[in-house]
C-alpha cells in the first residue's frame, strides 16, 4: 500500500455520496507498500480502504481482483469484501483513478514471524488455494516466469549501479530458470504477493490475509515458495528451516503437496526470490518524485535468491518428501 495520488476533499465527498456508509469522519494516507494509493477512511458507519488503482494495474484486470474477494469471503476467507455503491457497483472513479471501498479487516501484521505465525500462514494459503480452485475468472501472472527477462531489460543498464555485477548475475539466474522451470504441477489461483504485512494476526491466531492485487493463475507450489522467502528469513537473512518446516507442514496438513511439487521447491523458490529482485529493482531505479512510499532494497532478494541456489534438496528446507 502507498499513497501516489492526493484526493481533495471536495472530490472525496462527491464520490462517497455514492455509497451509503455515512459521513465521512478522517481519510489518512496509508505510507506502506509500492503498488496503489490507499486511505484509511473513518466514516460514521465503520472503518474502510479507499483505494485507487495506479498505472501499473490495468482496468480489465479489476473484474478479476474484486470478484476474487467477494468469491473468496464467500468461501469463509477473511478477506476485504468490495463496498456496493447505491447503484450496485463496486468500482468508480477518483481522482481520475479507478477507485473502491472495501471493508477493513481488524488485527496487525506481524514485524517479526514467529513459527507460530508461519504455520497459521501455512495453513491459510492453502485454504485460500482450494477456495479459489471453482473462481472462474482466469488471470495470467503478468510478473510470472515470462515475464522477467522483459523486466529486467528496462532495468538491466543501470542494475550495476546498485551493486556491481548484478546484471550478469541477473542473466544467468534467468539462464538457469529457462532451462529448468516446471511446467507441469497443479495450478490455480494464488496470491503471489503474501507477504508479512498482507497479513493480520490478533491474538496470534490469523485474522485476514488483503491485497489480492497480484493474485493471478498459476502453480500453488509457487505461491508456497513467495511465502517461503517472505516469511522464513530472518532481519540478519539467515533462512530459518524451524519456521519453513511450520509453513509448509501446516499447508500439506490442508492440501497435500505431490512429490514434483517438493521436488521443484528450490527452483521455484529461486524464480520467485528473482521476481521480487527485479520488481524491486524496477522501483528502486523509478520511484515517482514527491511519491509517499520508501522503496524496498532488492539486494534483500539478492541474497535470497543466492540461497535458494544452495538448495540441492527439499530436506534442506527441514521437510520430509
Amino acid at each position: 500500500m502507498a499513497v501516489y495520488t492526493e484526493v481533495a476533499d471536495e472530490d472525496l465527498g462527491r464520490f462517497l455520496a455514492r455509497y451509503d456508509i455515512g459521513r465521512v469522519q478522517s481519510c489518512k494516507g496509508i505510507a506502506e507498500g509500492v503498488e496503489n494509493t490507499n486511505y484509511l477512511l473513518q466514516t460514521t458507519g465503520g472503518r474502510f480502504i479507499l483505494t485507487l488503482y495506479e498505472k501499473r494495474v490495468d482496468r480489465a484486470d479489476l473484474p478479476f481482483f474484486l470478484g476474487l474477494m467477494q468469491h473468496l469471503a464467500a468461501r469463509g476467507v477473511n478477506c476485504p469484501t468490495p463496498v456496493l455503491a447505491k447503484d450496485g457497483v463496486a468500482l468508480g472513479e477518483l481522482a481520475g483513478r479507478p477507485a473502491v471501498i472495501v471493508t477493513f479487516l481488524e488485527g496487525m501484521w506481524p514485524r517479526r514471524p514467529a513459527v507460530s505465525h508461519c504455520a497459521e500462514l501455512g495453513a491459510a494459503l492453502a485454504g485460500l488455494h482450494l477456495a479459489g480452485a471453482d473462481f472462474s475468472i482466469p488471470r495470467r501472472n503478468a510478473l510470472g516466469h515470462a515475464a522477467w527477462a522483459p523486466l529486467f531489460a528496462q532495468s538491466r543498464d543501470r542494475a550495476d549501479t546498485v551493486q556491481d555485477g548484478l546484471a550478469a548475475e541477473v542473466d544467468e539466474t534467468l539462464a538457469v530458470l529457462d532451462a529448468s522451470w516446471p511446467g507441469d504441477l497443479p495450478a490455480g489461483v494464488i496470491h503471489a504477493d503474501l507477504f508479512p504485512d498482507n497479513a493480520f494476526f490478533l491474538d496470534d491466531r490469523l485474522s485476514g490475509i488483503i491485497d489480492f492485487y497480484f493474485a493471478c493463475n498459476d502453480l500453488y507450489a509457487y505461491d508456497v515458495s513467495v511465502c517461503l522467502n517472505a516469511w522464513c528469513f530472518e532481519q540478519d537473512g539467515a533462512f530459518n528451516v524451524t519456521k519453513a518446516r511450520a509453513l509448509i507442514g501446516a499447508y500439506r496438513r490442508v492440501r497435500p503437496l505431490s512429490a514434483g511439487e517438493l521436488a521443484a521447491l528450490p527452483v521455484l523458490a529461486r524464480g520467485s526470490a528473482l521476481r521480487f529482485l527485479l520488481t524491486r529493482l524496477h522501483d528502486w531505479l523509478r520511484v515517482p518524485p514527491g511519491a509517499l512510499v520508501v522503496p524496498k532494497n532488492p539486494l534483500e532478494y539478492l541474497r535470497k535468491m543466492r540461497f535458494h541456489a544452495g538448495i540441492a534438496d527439499v530436506r534442506d528446507y527441514g521437510v520430509e518428501p
